[in-house]
């Protein structure tokens, strides 16, 4: 299993207040895990710095990719272009920059790498980002933002068996819900983005919940 994602997804040292919930996968998952998840990267950053396309190096028939991104998709790099923000909209929609770049839209950059991979003969799972702490404001509240809806419209743009959409956001907090607030917000001891180490647990197990039932519902539909 590879892990293509942003802090959130990205290993940290154990020393560390805040940890990435792709490194808690191996207690819940019994194949081999290579986290390539980094700090600070988009998905159209992840693409430029031809980060998928190392991933594809790696890759063999029958391996899985799981890709999710959103928390430093947003903005435009028509304002002020930080080499991380997404065109807005969706589909086949580009922004040109004064320097001539090209960017395109969130759901593009993720489509494009998920037909790479399944190319390559593996199988792709699309994740909709972890939320923030749904209890900041001090009562629960969990609104899908548009990245998550960007997740689903990229695993339908590519339109394969192998490329599978799990709902990775919503699983995170029906969990953190059952929780609690009090034991949420110890969960996120510097910002409402990053997760200590119960915290990277939670979202971990929440990751595999999500895929279970998502494969049992699809095995049903069809």
């Amino acid at each position: 299993v590879y892990l293509a994602g942003d802090s959130t997804m990205s290993h940290y040292a154990a020393s560390s207040a805040i940890q990435g919930w792709g490194d808690w996968l191996p207690y819940s998952l019994s194949l081999s895990l290579v986290n390539k998840a980094i700090g600070g990267r988009s998905a159209r950053s992840f693409t430029v710095e031809n980060r998928f396309a190392e991933i594809s190096k790696l890759v063999q028939p029958g391996d899985f990719v799981v890709i999710e991104f959103g928390h430093n998709d947003g903005g435009s790099p028509k304002s002020n272009d930080n080499g991380r923000s997404d065109c807005p909209g969706t589909g086949t929609v580009t922004c040109t920059l004064t320097n001539g770049t090209v960017v395109k839209t969130f759901d593009a950059y993720m489509s494009e790498a998920a037909e790479m991979f399944v190319k390559l003969g593996a199988y792709v799972v699309i994740s909709s980002q972890t939320p923030n702490n749904p209890w900041e404001g001090g009562n629960f509240s969990y609104v899908p933002g548009r990245f998550v809806s960007g997740a689903a419209l990229a695993v339908k743009n590519v339109g394969s068996v192998n490329v599978t959409l799990v709902d990775h956001g919503q699983y995170v907090a029906n969990a953190f819900k059952a929780l609690g607030k009090e034991a949420v917000d110890a969960m996120y001891p510097n910002d409402h983005t990053h997760t200590n180490a119960a915290g990277a647990d939670v979202v971990s197990k929440a990751f595999v919940k999500s895929l279970v039932c998502g494969l049992i519902l699809r095995r049903q539909l069809l």
